[in-house]
């Protein structure tokens, strides 16, 4: 099956094109309004340093339905102590260095590239990527970040530098996603450690028709509050 490669017009081969792998198309750009269309289809950039954009769209999905959040009975007991601070969109930035950092340090390859960092942190800016974070006194110990469209959240990565920070920013998450009338939580690659989170493999169909139905807005978000810190 043939790669597509990107011209300059903002658009994508249908998603069933892709190969067995995920893998869809190449080359293009990081520009906002690329982004967002791959997104709410369900495609993401997904490439190494020195590599042309790879654009991907994996079949089957991991996702989260949040109302299927499951909590095991011991970080249950830990969050009703939690050890940190959870805030929303105060250290963008900072998150996604972490997570490409930690990725490094533990001698794994990483995708954020520097250009990856700069097109998620123009998204921030414009409203449309979220971070969660988890502080310990005024050091960041761990959080995740992903780009948020209607009602669907699209997680990037996560990181973790204290024991279940990265686990209480999750939990964090779906409760925000809950009250902001988020239905789904597109968690992308299959990872046990999530799978223990409730989250499923769905077929590409069937998550190309829940983007259909709660991608219902492209329009950016406000900056999340921080009301209940």
């Amino acid at each position: 099956m043939p790669i597509y490669k990107l011209v300059p017009d903002i658009l994508f081969p249908p998603v069933t094109l892709a190969e067995a792998s995920g893998l869809l198309a190449v080359g293009g750009d990081l520009r906002p309004e690329r982004l967002i269309a791959a997104y709410r289809q369900g495609i993401f950039p997904w490439y190494s340093e020195g590599e042309p954009i790879l654009w991907w769209f994996i079949s089957p999905r991991l996702v989260l339905y949040p109302e299927e959040l499951h909590i095991a009975r011991r970080l249950r007991r830990t969050l009703r102590r939690p050890p940190f601070r959870v805030r929303f969109d105060t250290a963008f930035a900072a998150v996604i260095g972490q997570c490409a950092s930690s990725r490094l340090k533990t001698g794994q390859a990483t995708w954020i590239t520097e250009a990856m960092r700069c097109a998620y942190s123009e998204m921030h800016r414009l409203g449309y990527a979220h971070s969660v974070e988890c502080w310990l006194d005024d050091r960041l110990v761990g959080g995740l970040y992903g780009l948020r469209l209607g009602r669907v959240f699209f997680g990037e990565s996560m990181f973790s530098l204290e024991d279940d920070a990265s686990k209480i920013a999750f939990v964090a998450l779906v409760e925000r996603a809950m009250a902001l009338g988020i239905r789904l939580i597109d968690c992308q690659t299959t990872t046990a450690h999530l799978q223990r989170f409730g989250a499923r493999e769905i077929d590409g169909a069937l998550f190309s028709q829940d983007l259909r139905k709660w991608v219902d807005s492209t329009l950016p978000d406000e900056t999340w509050d921080n009301e209940n810190e």
